[in-house]
């Protein structure tokens, strides 16, 4: 089929062994590709219940139809697998050049399964693909293995690797890729390192992607590059960068401080964009990108490619924390030992918060710069307190306590929006298929960026299913998140490149299957309604200042709306997706698919009534 290889590289680690085996087309058919793809393979091949960090768990790394093509802005590859985190789905995509590596040496998927009894690092260089020994690597950063590696078999390529956190199996840890890239959020990096791999490298060169129309399909791309991505609405990405961001969620009144304690500081100006245009030192794009969002700066010794928005915020006012030198080298520290520089930063801002209010002395408190640095090194290498607080959140507030002030979602800590200040972020949150995450569906954009109404839930679970379905087929064809394209040209691009007909009703609907089949897989290993929900505070603490001061979410307005979101998306009351839902969306429904489900999901239901009563 055009735009595919027809090729998984599959990596079986304990028997040290690899094969390559078709791509169920089938699937390509309804998925296409990226997250939706490897997430159709992982619910296929995974039993239910497994432990993320076992060797029966998958890492699916996975390209799109347009992946190393001329289409703008397709330098995503999508990692899927089992959150060691969350125990959810989990899909995190990374930047760079090494999704084109993968095409380029001929495949549309890799998946690694089972576990090296020993440190090892993949080689693949075309049709030459080798598992080599890593412990000269093992207990490396990952900058120092990335770079010792080049030194080893060459600068050409690129590489994933993990750091000391990865190989600690740190349920926060990333992937890193090419130095300054991550796959950051749901322990990617926990589940690489259980797998005893330190290091991936690609060179590809030899398999050119082929679309239906080579000269038609490189004009029309050419035709998108000028009059669709490098317009004045794309400007901010091009000229700035995720930066612009702290002022305006500062004076909408939703940046996190202290913890979530507040939504508004008046020293957050000393981290904007203007203050970070000034240590910039040149732009950085992916592969086939014309936007070159990457901003590499240096402050003082530090130098980065970053910091992104959530990381300057989270590492900044959350921690209580207004310099500039210092949020860079959070960023960078949480780089080379491969930590999610979100989780990792909520974490901190709770062990502060319950140090401060003597739940538990986690011996840390706001500002305390010193303390951030020495806690980062003892999270990724789970010494000392660093052991626990490596666990997150959410295992943290149960056993000691601050569950009120716990800021995750099913596990996975929650991004630098406040949703006080954005209330459709609530549902957005509640319902995201791999915990506390905006990258599904980002009712910000509307609420505060635009001129939407921030301050009331109604017609919130249409506009974050509508956000959640566009989403997930975009990250389906691995198209960028900053290239704000409509269902319609990503219609024209698929048709002229695979030579047949693609609707903006069909990629509409594979967005809705896809989230579908997230949900079904979630709902297998037990999750329901109970758990879509926000962090206590949301509901029961109202913000102090600025433009937000008194707002608060009301519980029964948000459980009215979430109610509403299952009726609209054709799921029963407990969130379940209904038979006829998934037949209409042409799913195969199983009868022992059907079984675990619904008979664990309403098992659960009914045990959670028994207690409240």
């Amino acid at each position: 089929m055009l735009g595919y290889h027809n090729k998984v590289l599959r990596f079986d680690l304990t028997k040290r062994q690899w094969k390559i085996e078709p791509l169920n087309l089938k699937w390509a058919e309804q998925y296409y590709g990226g997250k939706g793809l490897g997430m159709k393979y992982l619910y296929e091949e995974l039993e239910p219940g497994i432990d993320p960090l076992s060797p029966e768990n998958k890492l699916i790394l996975s390209t799109g139809p347009l992946s190393g093509t001329s289409a703008p802005c397709n330098g995503k590859l999508s990692i899927t697998t089992k959150s060691p985190a969350t125990n959810l789905i989990n899909e995190s995509s990374i930047g760079g050049t090494i999704v084109a590596e993968i095409r380029y040496a001929g495949y549309d998927m890799i998946i690694l399964e089972g576990k090296a009894s020993s440190p090892v690092y993949i080689e693949i260089v075309n049709d030459h693909i080798s598992i080599r020994d890593a412990e000269n690597l093992w207990g490396m950063t990952s900058h120092a293995a990335e770079l010792k590696l080049q030194d080893e078999i060459g600068h050409e390529g690129a590489t994933l690797s993990v750091g000391p956190a990865g190989e600690n199996m740190c349920p926060m840890s990333c992937i890193n890729g090419e130095l300054f890239r991550q796959a950051g959020r749901g322990g990617v990096g926990a589940v690489m390192g259980s797998k005893k791999v330190k290091a991936i490298h690609i060179r590809g060169s030899k398999y050119p992607v082929k679309v239906a129309d080579m000269k038609g399909f490189l004009q029309k791309t050419k035709d998108y590059l000028q009059n669709n991505v490098l317009t004045e609405d794309n400007t901010w990405v091009i000229e700035d960068g995720t930066t612009i961001l702290v002022d305006a969620t500062n004076e909408g009144g939703l940046s996190p401080n202290k913890n979530f304690q507040d939504g508004y500081n008046e020293k957050t100006h000393i981290l904007n964009n203007e203050e970070f245009l000034k240590i910039r030192e040149h732009k950085k794009a992916c592969f086939g990108c014309g936007l070159g969002c990457g901003n590499v700066v240096r402050a003082g010794k530090h130098f980065l490619e970053g910091p992104e928005y959530e990381s300057i915020i989270l590492a900044g006012p959350n921690l209580d924390i207004f310099d500039i030198e210092f949020v860079t080298e959070f960023n960078v520290l949480c780089d080379d030992y491969g930590l999610d520089t979100i989780s990792c930063a909520d974490t901190i801002s709770y062990a502060m918060e319950m140090t401060e209010k003597k739940i538990h002395n986690f011996g840390i408190k706001f500002g305390q710069q010193d303390k951030v640095r020495e806690y980062i090194k003892l999270i990724a290498t789970a010494q000392g307190v660093g052991f626990e607080l490596s666990r997150g959140t959410k295992w943290l507030s149960e056993k000691y306590g601050g569950k009120d002030f716990a800021m995750h979602v099913k596990g996975l800590e929650l991004p630098a929006y406040d949703p006080r200040g954005s209330f459709g972020m609530t549902i957005a949150y509640a319902t995201s298929d791999r915990g506390g995450c905006h990258m599904r569906g980002w009712p910000v954009a509307e609420e505060v960026l635009s001129d939407g109404e921030p301050y009331t839930l109604e017609g919130k679970a249409q506009m974050t299913i509508d956000m959640q379905h566009y989403n997930a087929v975009k990250f389906s064809l691995m198209i960028c998140d900053f290239w704000a394209l409509g269902y319609d040209a990503m219609a024209d691009l698929m048709t002229t490149a695979l030579g047949r007909e693609i609707t903006e009703e069909e990629l509409e609907k594979a967005g809705e299957r896809i989230y579908n089949l997230s949900r079904m897989f979630n709902c297998r290993e037990g999750f329901a309604r109970k758990d879509d929900t926000c962090p206590e505070r949301v509901f029961k603490e109202a913000l102090k200042s600025g433009v937000t001061a008194g707002k608060f979410v009301p519980r029964e307005d948000f459980e009215k709306e979430l109610s509403n979101y299952y009726t609209l998306r054709q799921w029963d009351q407990n969130g379940i997706p209904m038979k006829s839902k998934l037949e209409e969306l042409g799913m195969e429904v199983r009868e022992k698919q059907e079984k675990i489900v619904y008979l664990a999901s309403v098992e659960k239901a009914n045990a959670e009534v028994a207690v409240t009563q």
